[in-house]
């Protein structure tokens, strides 16, 4: 029997996200059918909210059996992203059981763990120059991850004047490609947001194998 899991991200460079989770449900052998919504074809689009999404994709009368909500955490507690999302799949969509996805402060932290990865994005994967990323938890102490992400690609491709102005510009294609890359068995592993993710992901599928 297919599952059929409705994913909502902040914005569509987090579509990354559905490899590993389609990964998660094969591993409990389930057969995962994934729907990602183009919010921004619908006229008017929805609010940013994680509300405003939910009753978008409940208009367009999809049936899922689970949400899988990514909300980066930002500089507040992870916590309270949990309730926002839990709050918001109550009142927009009771009875639909769901998993949050909070990255720590954001998601570019988990990004900035695979230097390997990175460098292959930038185009440049023999590069040497010096990139100083974060180790460990650490990534998730960065104040700024999205913004030292998008330095280090720009560093790491050693690209100059119009093509790096070029490259930089593609910021967002880069962020999804890196998402898809990573590895879920490299450094990441070591940070709590991905073991939550990775945890509660596997009790919802548990759950629905049952």
């Amino acid at each position: 029997m297919t599952t059929r899991i409705l994913f909502i991200g902040e914005g569509s460079s987090d579509n990354g996200l559905v490899r590993h989770v389609e990964s998660i449900a094969a591993r409990k052998g389930l057969d995962a059918s994934i729907t990602v919504p183009d919010f921004g074809l619908l006229r008017p689009p929805p609010g940013h909210s994680v509300r405003d999404k939910l009753r978008a994709a409940r208009r367009l009368h999809g049936t899922y059996d689970l949400v899988v909500v990514q909300r980066d955490a930002d500089r507040g507690p992870a916590q309270d992203r949990r309730v926002e999302i839990a709050e918001a799949v109550h009142a927009e969509w009771p009875g639909l059981r769901h998993v949050a996805v909070v990255p720590v402060r954001m998601l570019e932290a988990w990004l900035l763990l695979d230097e390997a990865c990175l460098r292959q994005v930038a185009e440049n994967p023999r590069g040497r120059v010096t990139l100083d990323l974060p180790k460990g938890t650490a990534a998730e102490t960065v104040a700024d991850p999205k913004q030292l992400l998008k330095d280090s690609l720009a560093r790491a491709s050693e690209y100059k004047g119009r093509r790096l102005v070029q490259f930089q510009k593609r910021f967002s294609q880069h962020r999804l490609r890196m998402l898809e890359l990573l590895d879920p068995e490299g450094p990441v592993v070591g940070l709590p947001s991905w073991q939550r993710f990775v945890k509660d992901l596997n009790e919802a599928f548990e759950s629905l194998n049952q």
